[in-house]
């Protein structure tokens, strides 16, 4: 196994969007073993595979406290989104340090594929609603700050900027 280094917005590899997986191979475990690995490294609770400059449609999250319940989501499509929206905090290992509220739907149901290429429907709601939404979003090329005000964006940028200049 791998640590696979993260991208860190504004990097414009960020916004391309991913490619459906069409070939459900040993490559593609691996990949996924990586990603898991490198996830759980950071630490974080999601990672998409465009974070590792991986233009797939594969994604993975563990929200168990132990960290031994990994996820894996490969061509991940949201069937239905609920109108009721929450708010919740969300920070991202592409952002790392920035944190700040995002509305999303507050129940999606999911279609996706495992890393053996079964597929499967998951109806998700609360913290995994909104880490599966989050996630797919960089599969389409967007970080959550995406979501913010013109004037939050300008300000997580300066802090970066600073932050990346201090090292």
């Amino acid at each position: 196994m791998a640590l696979l280094t993260i991208l860190e917005y504004p990097d414009p590899r960020l916004t391309k969007v991913a490619e459906p997986v069409v070939v459900f191979d040993d490559a593609l475990r691996q990949l996924v073993r990586d990603m898991g690995e490198t996830m759980y490294a950071a630490p974080g609770v999601g990672l998409a595979a465009t974070q590792v400059d991986v233009h797939k449609r594969v994604l993975v999250m563990d929200l168990s406290e132990e960290k031994n319940a990994l996820r894996v989501f490969i061509n991940p499509q949201i069937e239905w989104a609920s109108d009721d929206l929450v708010s919740c905090e969300e920070g991202c290992l592409s952002v790392p340090g920035i944190y700040d509220q995002v509305r999303r739907p507050s129940q999606v149901r999911v279609r996706a594929r495992d890393e053996h290429g079964a597929e499967f429907v998951q109806d998700c709601s609360e913290a995994l609603a909104v880490c599966i939404q989050h996630e797919i979003d960089h599969l389409n090329g967007k970080v959550f700050v995406q979501h913010l005000s013109m004037l939050k964006q300008a300000r997580v940028q300066a802090k970066l900027r600073k932050r990346r200049v201090r090292r």
